[in-house]
């Protein structure tokens, strides 16, 4: 069992709770419902006991745009089971889903785009609706029609906001990755969902440099047996190549919109709206399909409710439009907050950029990830001492989980008085399992609770429940935005084999985590990813966090190797300029025992270059075992470094 630190590193005052968005939505519960919630645990617990009547308050509580009655909230499979895929929710029920996220219209700044260059626009909510709208009807002219797949290879910028709005508009079914995306990983993804239509950039900016990838767009095109039509927007330069439309020639006319006549078609609940990719790094990429419905309950109720996110607030996230997190920023339009999208190096053209930023556009919640907050502390930055920060309230992270050491460079050199939400989900649900509480305290190395709606357990191998102990993650109800189906899986084989069949009829996600005795949550990482030297289950989180507190190292990969039938732990580092030696390995396996056991020690340490990750930046420990137990790795396309893994050969152990 984890020991429990008794001492928070940040409360909520006592205003911030009562002005909380949390707050005021149980008080309306209390009042709807005649219920007497004063905690979030009482809440939390009739969430998961009653979902129907939860996700109807969500409903309700986010007077969302609809028509349609209501028959029922959900409905199971034809055997009654409560499982995915097989339930439909709130049937009778049509939206919009682009209609959702544009109803704040007004003057008011809705996206600021900025990159390596600097600032690139800024675009109100009326310009925003104009601008969808005049694209929505230039696709339909064109042909896009509902259900149609449209694809994009687009930076974190207005253009990718506008395209998605107006493509969901139709119904359409949007679909992204980011330009540094190489051409095999991309055509990987769209080869199976067929597009009809693709946006793309003809370059983009990163660390300095100037990327073209007109060419690139051009044998991705040519890949694609749909032949698709491509919208060239002009990033780099002026260009007198043209593929079928120019994004500037769509919007060369004024055009006035009458907001009001304006009509949007409506679709059922479960209808799709976007097409994410799972990871890759064991195949060719699934395509996991997600309702517009579901996305938009969910991303409200983690945005206005865990994130405390208000109409006032400027929010960022650190993400690109590979990552499910740009599909979460974006839905932040719904509450009618401003949405700062950066494209570029986030240490570049200064490594304190994004702290500068925060304070030129008073940012109020800034999203990253450990790795970020690692580099950063590794940079010596201590924004405490060389910005002001005086809107930052909260900062989100999340790809993977918060170190002791992350949780004190914030505090002490960061911001004090300043909520640090670590989230977790995946882009399986594309929102959270467990998130941030605007009215709890913050805990080192823990997540603050499981989200509401969210019946998340800690389940040991023989399918028991159980607390202060590690196990897998599971989620015993289901829920609005698991996905409503995946691409090329007519008989649901894939979806079931991803998420059902380890434990029967039960999503299991694949997570080691601990629920601990005050409700917090510690993930320690992949569970197939999970050490057994000895049978005894050790998440490779834990040896992270214990190794890379040391001043010496980087950044760490963890992984086993079978040896005469035992699972050995092999440690790799990236060093800070320095070359492993024998004093250096003994103080590592010092520090791991001190702070894990023994059995956590690694049996080999080896110095390199790079950690392998995905596009979004996660470790690939799966494919460095697979390596050293001499297994092919089928899919080093979908690695930001395949070269990387040349490391990783004809080691001796």
């Amino acid at each position: 069992m984890t020991k429990i630190d008794k001492q928070p590193l940040w409360n909520p005052t006592e205003e911030r709770i009562k002005e909380s968005n949390l707050k005021k939505y149980i008080n309306w519960v209390n009042e709807k419902l005649n219920f007497s919630f004063k905690s979030y645990q009482d809440l939390y617990n009739w969430s998961v006991n009653n979902i129907e009547d939860f996700w109807l308050s969500i409903f309700d509580f986010g007077k969302f745009i609809y028509s349609g009655n209501l028959e029922s909230i959900l409905d199971y499979d034809f055997k009654g089971q409560k499982v995915a895929p097989g339930a439909k929710w709130f049937n009778g029920i049509n939206l919009n889903f682009a209609e959702n996220l544009l109803r704040n219209i007004s003057n008011k700044i809705a996206l600021i785009s900025y990159n390596e260059k600097g600032l690139l626009s800024q675009i109100s909510y009326d310009e925003l609706f104009r601008k969808v709208i005049i694209l929505r009807d230039f696709l339909k002219q064109i042909g896009i029609e509902k259900n149609d797949k449209v694809a994009a290879i687009l930076p974190n910028s207005s253009e990718a906001v506008i395209a998605m709005l107006a493509v969901t508009s139709i119904g359409a079914v949007w679909s992204s990755v980011s330009p540094e995306f190489g051409a095999t990983a991309i055509i990987d993804r769209f080869s199976q969902i067929n597009p009809k239509l693709v946006f793309a950039v003809d370059g983009y900016f990163y660390n300095g440099r100037q990327f073209e990838i007109y060419d690139k767009v051009k044998e991705i095109s040519k890949s694609l047996t749909t032949n698709p039509k491509i919208i060239l927007i002009n990033k780099i330069k002026d260009n007198n190549q043209s593929f079928d439309f120019q994004w500037d020639n769509i919007f060369g006319q004024d055009t006035d919109i009458n907001f009001d006549s304006v009509e949007f078609e409506k679709f059922p609940f479960q209808h799709p709206v976007y097409i994410l990719y799972s990871s890759g790094t064991t195949g060719k990429p699934k395509c996991i399909v997600h309702g517009a419905g579901g996305t938009l309950l969910q991303h409200f109720k983690e945005l206005y409710l865990h994130t405390d996110l208000k109409p006032d607030d400027t929010i960022t996230y650190y993400t690109t439009c590979g990552w499910m997190m740009w599909n979460w920023l974006v839905s932040s339009l719904q509450i009618g907050s401003t949405l700062f999208l950066y494209d570029g190096n986030p240490f570049y053209p200064r490594p304190k950029i994004l702290w500068d930023l925060i304070d030129e556009y008073q940012i109020n919640i800034f999203g990253t990830s450990p790795k970020y907050l690692s580099a950063c502390e590794q940079s010596g930055l201590e924004p405490i001492n060389t910005n002001k920060l005086d809107s930052l309230k909260t900062i989100l992270s999340t790809g993977s989980p918060l170190t002791n050491k992350n949780f004190e460079y914030v505090y002490e050199k960061i911001k004090k008085d300043v909520h640090l939400a670590s989230i977790s989900g995946g882009t399986d649900i594309i929102s959270c399992f467990m998130l941030g509480n605007p009215i709890l305290p913050v805990h080192s190395e823990e997540i603050q609770c499981r989200g509401l709606g969210m019946k998340v357990e800690c389940w040991n191998e023989s399918g028991q429940s159980v607390i202060g102990e590690k196990g897998e993650l599971v989620c015993t109800e289901i829920f609005p935005s698991m996905p409503i189906y995946f691409l090329n899986d007519p008989d649901n084989k894939l979806y079931k084999d991803a998420y059902f069949n380890y434990f029967p009829n039960v999503w299991r996600h694949g997570d080691l985590i601990e629920i601990t005795e005050r409700d917090g949550i510690i993930v320690y990482g992949r569970s197939d990813a999970t050490l057994n030297p000895g049978g005894v289950r050790i998440g490779t989180a834990e040896i992270y966090r214990s190794v890379e507190e040391l001043p010496e190292v980087k950044e760490s990969l963890a992984t086993s190797v079978s040896i005469d039938g035992d699972s050995r732990i092999v440690l790799f580092i990236v060093l800070a300029d320095k070359t492993l030696d024998d004093q250096l390995k003994n103080k590592i396996k010092s520090k791991i025992r001190n702070d894990l056991s023994p059995r956590h020690i690694p049996d080999y340490i080896y110095q390199i270059n790079e950690i392998p990750v995905t596009m979004n930046g996660k470790k690939v420990e799966i494919a460095v075992s697979k390596i050293l137990n001499g297994l092919p790795v089928e899919n080093k396309d979908a690695l930001a470094n395949p070269e990387s893994l040349n490391q990783f050969k004809n080691l001796k152990f």
